[in-house]
């Protein structure tokens, strides 16, 4: 987690800041075959030297960013779940409980679908 300190010190809100801290040390924690590095000033996790998800924090939530595949993939339980995403992103806000079960799944099924993956991003 050494790697994402300067990122985590640059977060005002100390709330933010924890649930931040959480969600990247859970990840590291599930996960431990996954590299968490820093590329464009945000947090993020590979696998072999291909991404796996990403993170970035805004003023009403953080926002997770696994691939377009992964969120057609998900996009009905991102939903039921009461999250609202974009094409490359889903947003959870700061203020509900946050759902690291279907992040599990997210990554879980990224590691599998990119398993033979050779670049960094899906061609």
């Amino acid at each position: 987690m050494e790697v994402f300190e300067e990122f985590l010190a640059r977060i005002d809100n100390p709330d933010h800041r924890y649930r931040a801290e959480e969600v990247l040390g859970w990840v590291a924690e599930k996960f431990p075959n996954l590299m968490p590095v820093i590329k464009w000033n945000q947090p993020m996790f590979t696998d072999h030297g291909t991404y796996i998800i990403g993170f970035s924090v805004a003023k009403h939530h953080m926002a997770v960013a696994p691939e377009s595949v992964v969120i057609d993939h998900f996009s009905d339980e991102i939903v039921q779940a009461g999250y609202n995403h974009t094409k490359e992103l889903i947003r959870f806000p700061w203020d509900k409980p946050f759902d690291f079960s279907l992040l599990e799944k997210m990554i879980k099924y990224n590691i599998l679908d990119k398993a033979d993956c050779t670049t960094f991003w899906r061609k």
